[in-house]
């Protein structure tokens, strides 16, 4: 057991998480105090975390029914913002004025709060033909996704992969087609590790009418196992049966770990200037310690600090309690190849999670 428990619904949102496929709505046997259903939607790469931080918290409490659906980042925050949900999954975190703005769950005045549940290295994929193992500095991966770079044999992929026998064959670079945090890490790491060639500033939305677009992680991924002499950027969790890019960080090449991933996440600040319990972190993607990996992901929880709702604060509460507990972090690396909270980082987690009403 790592879990607790949570509150308030929509039959549209349940029927659609069904759809998808991709809900975890086992109920279980045991009774606790607490009774009601939650909605949350968002992040498509938290997607198997929260289907075991679901059925897990289910199981402990039979009269509680928690549903997720991983319909992207940016349809989650959307949907947080407006009210449709209770929390949202994103792999960004909430801007300062978002924060601080209208939020339709949350008591008026009352501020959102951006929970670190979910950190996972990022992978650049591969589909190419006669190539098992790719080297890839940051400025030839902004080449090839900005259309600078066109063919697998360009002279700038040779020369990082001496020994590999590119093919003299078109690459396509695949994206995705909706607003994703994903995207915006991506993005990020190019931009701050490559500024030379990548010029467009980190943001939800791929800035370029290039290569291939596609819906979601599992789209990216689809595209880039169905093509040929594919690349495209995933959740690392989703790339079995693909190549993936070994990055360079200073003189080394890094493959995406969650052990690589949880190093580069233990030593990056916070975001300045917000309060104690909003943990936003900025990701030092210019490291080039030893053994770190500086393409990650770390996707939030977005919860109201205060709800107008109070059951929905308690089961929010509660549900969050277990999914950041080092139970539930060590069940999401088991399904997902996450990376588990440091014991500092998870404490804080846990503090931020308590004040939740």
């Amino acid at each position: 057991m790592f879990s607790r428990v949570v509150s308030s619904s929509a039959a549209v949102v349940l029927s659609a998480v069904l759809l998808a496929g991709c809900a975890v709505n086992e109920q279980g046997d045991l009774e606790s105090d607490l009774i009601g259903t939650i909605d949350g939607s968002g992040s498509s790469a938290q997607g198997s975390a929260q289907d075991v931080w679901v059925a897990d918290f289910q199981r402990q409490n039979a009269a509680v029914t928690v549903n997720y659906d991983p319909a992207g980042s940016g349809a989650g925050r959307e949907a947080f913002i407006s009210g449709g949900t209770d929390f949202a999954g994103s792999d960004s975190y909430l801007t300062e004025e978002e924060v601080a703005g209208s939020l339709g769950a949350c008591v008026p005045g009352s501020e959102a709060i951006n929970l670190p549940l979910y950190v996972s290295p990022l992978a650049v994929a591969f589909n190419v033909d006669g190539v098992d193992e790719l080297n890839l500095d940051a400025a030839t991966i902004a080449s090839i996704f900005r259309g600078d770079i066109l063919r697998w044999d360009d002279p700038a992929i040779a020369a990082l992969n001496p020994k590999a026998t590119l093919p003299d064959a078109p690459i396509t670079a695949v994206h995705r087609s909706d607003d994703s945090g994903t995207t915006k890490n991506f993005i990020d790491y190019l931009f701050q590790v490559a500024p030379d060639v990548w010029d467009r500033e980190p943001a939800d939305t791929f800035p370029y009418p290039t290569g291939e677009a596609a819906q979601g992680n599992s789209g990216v991924i689809s595209a880039v196992r169905d093509g040929r002499n594919t690349i495209g950027y995933a959740d690392a969790s989703r790339t079995e049966g693909l190549g993936v890019v070994a990055l360079q960080v200073g003189d080394d090449f890094v493959l995406p770990t969650p052990e690589a991933a949880a190093a580069i996440a233990a030593i990056s600040p916070r975001v300045e200037g917000r309060s104690e319990h909003d943990i936003a972190i900025d990701v030092d993607r210019t490291s080039d310690e030893e053994g770190v990996y500086p393409l990650i992901l770390i996707s939030y929880v977005i919860a109201c600090q205060e709800y107008i709702d109070e059951n929905a604060g308690l089961l929010v509460r509660s549900y969050l309690s277990g999914a950041a507990s080092e139970g539930g972090q060590q069940a999401a690396a088991d399904a997902a190849g996450s990376a588990p909270l440091a014991p500092a980082l998870r404490e804080d987690v846990l503090a931020a999670i308590e004040t939740i009403r």
